[in-house]
């Protein structure tokens, strides 16, 4: 159990009231780090198989993010009673934690707004590149993290375990093909932002399961508006649902929490593998199944790709480390 501005404490502290959020004052500074640890949640959904989960709790605000969007619920309506307007108005905002919500969904909003085609093209024309980068990221991910397990026992290994199955089966599945409508859109939204909060399991990848991911990306390219605020809909009504059972999880369980989200992470390994290609042998940015680098029709490239990788793999590390040099705000 631990304080929940530390999502790994090396020393063990009282839980948090489960619908407390500390009051924090950030400083501009901070708000700032905030923004642009969004935009790097933003760059990650994006993709298939990365999820902005992972950089969340990489970057040191993941058991922030999930305290504050877990004290969001029915409580807040007695919170407003009890001060009534502006007060009230301030009261709320205080205990959802609203400035770093605010700051966070700003700079994801900008990485989709900015990045979405760079990155859509990318998956399209050098899938290999992209794909490269983000394993080397993954894979460096799953180190520091398994460095923050203390103490393990066969009941983590096993979370570990579980984690890492159910990721690779989900990983496995076959891709649904439809036209989705704005119902529909609604409901994978709800899904998506489920497994966007939770690490190792790409929102996106949920999305394009689901056969909507395309969709999402053109209504997002297009600024299709109703298909957009019914995907945010769709995600908020998930997130109210999912994010207080993982708060408790967080405020009581952290170390089996975090080697259960670990194990998503690892495996979610299978679907950002570099080398991918369809069922005639040609490069699919779909990822019909995965090659030997030697199977590869381009051959492996492995100056490139392992360049690429070890590019991801620094960027994850300094994140981390600038994660713990601010005090994981």
């Amino acid at each position: 159990m631990t304080a929940p501005q530390s999502p790994r404490p090396t020393q063990p502290s009282a839980p948090l009231e489960q619908d407390t959020v500390p009051v924090r004052t950030d400083s501009p500074k901070q708000l700032v780090g905030i923004y642009v640890r969004g935009m790097a949640m933003g760059a990650a959904d994006i993709v298939p198989g990365v999820s902005g989960g992972t950089i969340a709790l990489i970057a040191g605000i993941y058991e922030r993010l999930i305290n504050a969007l877990g004290s969001i619920g029915p409580n807040l309506w007695t919170i407003f009673q009890q001060e009534g307007g502006v007060k009230g108005f301030a009261a709320i905002w205080r205990q959802v934690d609203a400035t770093f919500l605010l700051c966070l969904l700003l700079g994801i909003a900008t990485s989709f707004a900015t990045l979405a085609g760079i990155i859509k093209h990318l998956l399209d024309n050098q899938p290999l590149l992209i794909w490269s980068f983000f394993f080397g990221l993954v894979v460096a991910t799953v180190f520091i993290l398994l460095s923050e397990i203390k103490r393990w026992n066969i009941g983590r290994v096993a979370l570990f375990a579980t984690g890492l199955i159910a990721a690779v089966v989900i990983s496995s599945m076959p891709l649904l093909t439809t036209t989705p409508s704005l119902p529909y859109l609604f409901f994978a939204g709800a899904i998506a932002i489920c497994a966007m909060i939770l690490p190792g399991i790409s929102g996106s990848f949920i999305l394009l399961l689901l056969g909507a991911y395309d969709a999402v990306l053109e209504a997002v390219d297009t600024m299709n508006l109703s298909a957009i605020f019914t995907v945010i809909a769709g995600m908020a009504t998930g997130l109210l649902l999912f994010t207080r059972a993982l708060k408790w999880l967080l405020s009581h369980y952290y170390q089996a929490t975090l080697a259960l989200l670990t194990g998503f992470i690892a495996g979610s390994l299978i679907k950002v593998w570099p080398w991918k290609v369809d069922a005639l042998g040609s490069l699919n940015t779909e990822a019909v199944h995965n090659v030997m680098p030697w199977q590869y029709p381009t051959g492996a490239q492995w100056s490139t790709t392992v360049g690429l990788m070890l590019l991801g793999a620094i960027l994850v590390s300094l994140l981390s480390w600038w994660g713990n040099r601010t005090n994981r705000v």
